[in-house]
């Protein structure tokens, strides 16, 4: 039992390598993440990423992606190194394909997807149950700043 309980001691203890560390970063959307990487990591901050590009098809997507949700899903070694493009995907916060109008979203372990407001899309966080809009043109809410990256 004493063991065990070293063991996960020292595995708690022990500090994860972020994906950023040691990365040559030139591009400023990677150098934002990996500013923000281990506070995302680490819970004491979350992040509601926003983009809009073209996926391998050609074809015009956009979405909204929970920057921390994603750090624990996938390695994000690729998307820093240069050798994969962050993408939205059909399985984060929000998604639409502009040429197949194919319109998704999901709530996440830390957000919850509010999509039947007059306000437009919003997203309220799990734990501190603080609505965010992402409209614009409006405040994004209580604690919560917009940054363009």
């Amino acid at each position: 039992k004493a063991a065990a309980e070293a063991a996960r001691l020292a595995k708690k203890s022990q500090k994860k390598v972020l994906a950023s560390a040691g990365k040559e970063l030139e591009d400023n959307f990677l150098i934002a993440l990996a500013e923000r990487e281990e506070d995302n990591r680490s819970g004491k901050t979350s992040s509601i990423l926003f983009i809009r590009d073209y996926n391998a098809h050609g074809q015009e997507i956009s979405g909204y992606i929970d920057y921390s949700h994603r750090l624990r899903l996938e390695h994000f070694e690729g998307y820093f190194s240069g050798k994969k493009k962050l993408l939205p995907r059909s399985t984060d916060l929000s998604f639409y394909n502009w040429d197949t109008q194919n319109s998704t979203s999901n709530s996440s372990p830390y957000y919850h997807v509010i999509t039947d407001n007059a306000s437009g899309l919003l997203f309220k966080n799990k734990r501190d149950r603080k609505v965010i809009n992402v409209d614009p043109k409006a405040s994004p809410g209580d604690n919560t700043t917009r940054s363009l990256m």
